[in-house]
């Protein structure tokens, strides 16, 4: 997928001057984060749960080869092929060499966030074999340009029922329908055929199980069932990180996945798929891939950057970030969003491609407090922030100010002039009002709200003045 993160400002304007896309952010602001704290009051204790997961995702992190080498064991002992992708180009190399081998011509997939760092489709095409993304938000983004997805869970969050039914109409030469329950008939009609004419199906993986060599899928579509049964080839893509122990382990995870992505006490499918088609199965793939990708993830173990190896892509961070219900996803430019992507892209793609993502926060940390597995995020931003600093990758303005309330923050006398000044200044802007429109030297602050208007006096002026007042 292309990296679009070095113009996150200039995605930024575009995202806040377009009315539509603020229209149909609004819509959904706060709706999931709602649902999630709705889920968690039936879960008694969710601390003790959150804490397991956590610990479960970090101890497989401090032996992550012992537990894929495991995995590796298991799932080929069950008629599974094992693969390793240095990288998503890797990857798709190794999934076309399987199409060909099987003379593949389609391939029906079901959500996998690897496949979009991979640029799988675009690679599919290129060989000749067709690709149809069986989700629907997924088939809608594909229909529509190939257009990149903007949630990790709901990938078309930022679209309205109207433009679809546009979509629809249009791409499918079909009468316009508004009625969501029509919408969706329409899409199951398209694909239909699709699933039946497939060769090969591709999905995700939320959790490799090392214990049995299986894949576990979670889903609230049918689709996902329907790609990795009916073909005759299965490919399960998905990163290296993957990897837990036990079924035991599974079951912990579960009850904290559903509820911070979409709020449900359980998604409507999870599908354990373990190796291949026996006799007296009913059905199930002739044969089994995994294409596990390291794609950067094997040089965060270790690192400083190693907890955010743990997360389980459930959304959570960019349901609750006030930056990303802003602008959306598409301004961060790559696959992953929201705070998760602030850290994650700098660290995939390099630092370098994504300079503006580290700073795409408030860090009022709402995203750390809801992480299920306890991930920093915050914390990681600033250490990436750090790195920017010590490279001498932001812009010499920003280095120069940060020196300079350096050099006053240290000096008593010099920080207390320099508020006194800018309370003065701020008070002269705001012109008696409650707060200040447009904030003079540094606009871009107050360009999309207001900042308040400061008290009159600076705390330091208010304390020493009261002190004052006592000893008199």
């Amino acid at each position: 997928m292309e990296i679009r993160s070095m113009h996150f400002v200039d995605r930024v304007r575009e995202r806040l001057d377009d009315p539509e896309l603020q229209r149909n952010l609004k819509r959904t602001r706060g709706r999931n984060a709602a649902a999630r704290a709705a889920s968690l009051g039936g879960l008694d204790d969710f601390d003790a749960v959150r804490a397991r997961a956590t610990e479960i995702r970090a101890s497989v992190l401090r032996d992550l080869d012992l537990w894929l080498e495991r995995f590796e064991r298991e799932a080929t002992a069950r008629g599974a092929t094992v693969l390793w992708a240095h990288d998503g180009d890797e990857a798709c190399r190794l999934i076309i060499d399987i199409a060909r081998r099987h003379d593949v011509r389609s391939v029906v997939k079901s959500k996998s966030m690897v496949s979009e760092e991979a640029g799988l489709n675009a690679a599919l095409e290129a060989a000749g074999i067709r690709p149809v993304e069986t989700d629907l938000g997924e088939y809608i983004l594909q229909i529509n340009d190939n257009e990149p997805p903007s949630h990790i869970i709901m990938p078309v969050i930022h679209k309205s029922r109207e433009q679809v039914t546009e979509l629809f109409a249009r791409v499918h030469g079909t009468e316009p329908k508004t009625d969501i329950e029509a919408l969706t008939r329409e899409a199951r009609e398209r694909l239909r055929p699709a699933f039946l004419g497939a060769d090969m199906g591709l999905s995700g993986g939320n959790f490799l199980v090392a214990e049995t060599g299986s894949v576990a899928i979670v889903t609230n579509e049918g689709n996902g069932r329907l790609c990795t049964t009916m073909p005759r080839v299965h490919v399960a893509l998905t990163g290296i990180e993957k990897v837990i122990p036990t079924l035991d382990d599974l079951a912990t995870l579960l009850r904290i996945l559903p509820r911070s992505a979409t709020g449900q006490a359980i998604s409507n499918y999870v599908s354990l798929l373990t190796g291949t088609k026996h006799d007296g199965d009913a059905d199930g793939p002739a044969h089994m891939y995994f294409v596990l990708v390291d794609g950067g993830r094997a040089d965060l173990v270790g690192s400083d950057f190693e907890p955010m190896l743990r997360c389980i892509r459930c959304g959570a961070c960019m349901n609750h970030c006030p930056v990303y219900q802003t602008v959306g996803g598409h301004a961060y430019g790559w696959v992953y969003t929201g705070p998760m992507g602030s850290v994650l892209t700098p660290l995939f793609q390099g630092i370098g491609n994504a300079r503006d993502l580290p700073q795409a926060a408030t860090l009022c940390n709402q995203c750390g407090v809801v992480c299920p597995v306890s991930i920093p995020l915050p914390d990681l931003m600033r250490k990436l922030r750090e790195k920017q600093v010590e490279r001498g990758m932001r812009p010499w303005t920003e280095r120069l100010a940060m020196r300079a309330w350096a050099w006053a923050a240290a000096r008593p006398w010099a920080y207390s002039a320099c508020a006194r000044a800018a309370v003065r200044y701020l008070c002269w802007l705001a012109g008696g009002r409650a707060s200040i429109p447009v904030m003079g030297l540094a606009p871009g602050w107050t360009s999309q709200r207001d900042f308040p208007a400061p008290a009159a006096r600076t705390f330091r002026d208010m304390y020493a003045r009261q002190r004052r007042g006592r000893a008199s």
